[in-house]
């Protein structure tokens, strides 16, 4: 990073001398305390602190990595509606802060599943937004070779992107299992949103997680709708936090990243003390429909979005806060949107040009490490061949 944002400049124009103050990065602040929300607590004596220390460093580094996700959408957008990507889409736009919060507060040895709103935590687990965008095509230089889709996404230690609502649940509560058995003090964040929350299963887990003392962060995003159902037509109960029952749990402001992150390494901390599991419910709001399909209009108003935009943006809210407290200026993050953009252009052209998996590949990596195995075809005759 260069070392002056604005050089000093005393050039001559048209007779008139113009002087550039100078102004390095060391004139910023390289750190601030914030108040946050108090979070509403389940079962527990003490919640996250009311107030949260952010570095310089990690404003910016919070501030492009949502920025990233924010334009990865909106170009998803884009190609969906030029019928460049097809099938079933779910955008995060709008809830920015819940993934960015959450990677904030755990490590990447850690373990992450989610259901099919998967495009932003494939970005925080590792993944590209080159692969990414190639995913949506479905071309070969996607995250999972372009037979994922939107919906089924991978990388180390992150489990998908999962298309049936709720059985997310049970899975990571297996991921979680194996944490306890190997001994090496991870656990699993598993995530679902209020659509899923009044799903059968994810109650068993949560029996099974709290009988065998599972390290796994069950999060609730609340992004206020189940598909076109608002929270209040759907659950005769909208206290997400408290329906772990016996699990304590806490209700966050979702759209402010300090408070996810610091409800996160609380919960993350109960977790690896051997407590068991936490429930999160994260407060979010979906500026998209439900999926590419929903226009998003019909349940609620537009005004209603606006709203939330003007009020409660995940990236406006930290960009507010580094600009008023002197830890960045608005030449630098406009600086970082130029990047960003340029990144996410770049990955839409590779998406739209590298070519579709050989029909070869069709059965390729169905396991992670197994030798060479026959697959059975549509018929008794036909046999395929799988590598992984």
């Amino acid at each position: 990073m260069l070392s002056m944002l604005i050089l000093m400049v005393d050039i001559n124009i048209s007779g008139a001398r113009v002087v550039v103050s100078a102004r390095t990065y060391a004139d910023f602040t390289p750190q601030a305390t914030f108040d946050i929300k108090k979070c509403d607590l389940h079962k527990l004596d003490e919640g996250p602190p009311l107030q949260a220390v952010l570095s310089r460093e990690e404003g910016l580094q919070y501030y492009r990595t949502m920025q990233t996700m924010r334009r990865m959408e909106l170009k998803a957008d884009q190609l969906y509606k030029q019928k460049i990507i097809r099938g079933f889409c779910h955008l995060y736009d709008g809830q920015e802060a819940c993934a960015v919060g959450i990677e904030a507060g755990i490590n990447l040895s850690d373990h992450l599943i989610t259901a099919y709103r998967a495009h932003g935590y494939t970005l925080t687990r590792g993944g590209t937004v080159r692969e990414i965008m190639a995913e949506l095509t479905g071309r070969r230089g996607g995250i999972a070779k372009g037979k994922g889709g939107s919906m089924h996404m991978y990388t180390k230690h992150f489990y998908g992107g999962n298309g049936i609502v709720g059985a997310q649940v049970p899975l990571g509560a297996g991921v979680a299992l194996a944490c306890k058995y190997l001994g090496k003090n991870e656990l699993c964040v598993c995530l679902y949103g209020d659509g899923a929350a009044n799903q059968g299963q994810i109650f068993e887990t949560y029996n099974m997680a709290s009988l065998w003392k599972l390290p796994c962060i069950f999060i609730c995003e609340n992004n206020k709708y189940g598909m076109g159902t608002s929270v209040e037509r759907a659950a005769a109960s909208t206290d997400y936090y408290k329906r772990g029952d016996f699990i304590p749990g806490l209700r966050v402001d979702g759209m402010d990243v300090l408070c996810v992150r610091e409800a996160t390494k609380l919960a993350a901390e109960h977790c690896r003390s051997g407590k068991g599991p936490i429930l999160m419910e994260l407060q979010t709001y979906r500026y998209h429909g439900h999926s590419m399909s929903d226009p998003g209009v019909s349940y609620r108003t537009r005004d209603e979005i606006q709203e939330v935009r003007s009020k409660s943006d995940p990236i406006s809210m930290l960009k507010d806060r580094m600009l008023s407290n002197n830890m960045a200026s608005v030449e630098e993050l406009k600086e970082i949107d130029v990047e960003v953009r340029k990144e996410i252009e770049d990955a839409a052209q590779f998406a739209t040009t590298d070519p579709e998996p050989p029909l070869d590949d069709l059965c390729n990596h169905i396991f992670y490490n197994d030798p060479p195995m026959e697959v059975r075809g549509t018929n008794p005759w036909t046999k395929l061949k799988s590598v992984s």
